[in-house]
């Protein structure tokens, strides 16, 4: 029977260096057995070594992708990425609310590894007052945190007080990724659920710069096992294992922060 099979979508921006964006999303749902579909808001020129242009689509494609992919197919589960401004936002948003393709996760794509912008400082607000309350599963990093909540995280009580922060914009579930903390032989996250529940997922801190698209892995898994009917503890505690593994088992590629190794955790025999 048609639409059987578990199938996803990633609503972000490309990267033509391979490592993040849509590119990362795909690869790591093909890895995760599921099916993965793409609206394209943004397209992007960009290597290892930064972000060197990028341009944002009209949105009237962007609706069309949309109405394409509700016509034919059954998703059980998106995310977003990369929106670029405030416009593009607001038009993803009205997009999800006219469609179902399942529970939501919400990465505010804000900065690249590099350091360039990857969202309008205009665009800031409409993600905190138009996006996230939408979101299902909300997985900022620190400085992402930090922009929606306006406040400074500096201590894991900073991090536990702003995932409340962010449950009360509308959220519900939230992990706060902690890589840009200074600890320097872990790499904790802390996740606060819808239920109230809230624990930490650390990791060993590895030593390297091979990291680029880390952020986009980690939704992206999260998004392919929610689609495959996992709980949102369990999608997440995967998400967690698998960008650990795709960080732990380096690939060589480009001369700055290079891809993560999105087939590693399946290396190991994983489900």
């Amino acid at each position: 029977m048609a639409n059987e099979f578990p199938q996803t979508l990633t609503i972000a921006g490309t990267d033509s260096g391979g490592g993040a964006g849509v590119m990362a999303d795909l690869k790591t749902m093909q890895e995760r057995n599921v099916f993965a579909t793409a609206v394209i808001v943004a397209v992007t020129a960009q290597n290892t070594l930064g972000v060197q242009d990028f341009m944002a689509l009209p949105q009237k494609l962007i609706d069309e992708q949309f109405a394409s992919l509700a016509d034919d197919l059954k998703i059980r589960a998106c995310k977003t990425g990369m929106l670029a401004d405030a416009a593009h936002v607001h038009g993803v948003v009205e997009n999800l609310k006219k469609y179902q393709f399942g529970p939501l996760t919400v990465d505010p794509v804000m900065i690249a590894k590099g350091g360039a912008a990857l969202l309008a400082d205009d665009a800031v607000a409409t993600v905190r007052e138009e996006l996230v309350p939408l979101a299902d599963v909300l997985t900022p990093n620190l400085p992402e945190a930090e922009r929606l909540t306006e406040q400074k995280i500096t201590t894991a009580a900073d991090m536990e007080q702003a995932a409340v922060a962010l449950q009360d914009l509308g959220a519900k579930n939230i992990i706060i990724k902690g890589g840009h903390e200074a600890t320097p032989d872990k790499a904790s996250d802390f996740v606060l659920l819808a239920d109230g529940r809230s624990f930490w997922l650390t990791a060993p801190r590895v030593d390297t710069v091979r990291t680029h698209g880390t952020g986009d892995t980690l939704s992206s898994c999260i998004t392919a096992e929610l689609a495959k009917g996992k709980d949102f503890e369990t999608a997440i505690r995967i998400g967690k294992d698998y960008v650990t593994a795709a960080i732990a088992n380096p690939i060589a590629v480009g001369h700055g922060h290079g891809p993560l190794n999105h087939w590693a955790y399946n290396q190991g025999g994983a489900e």
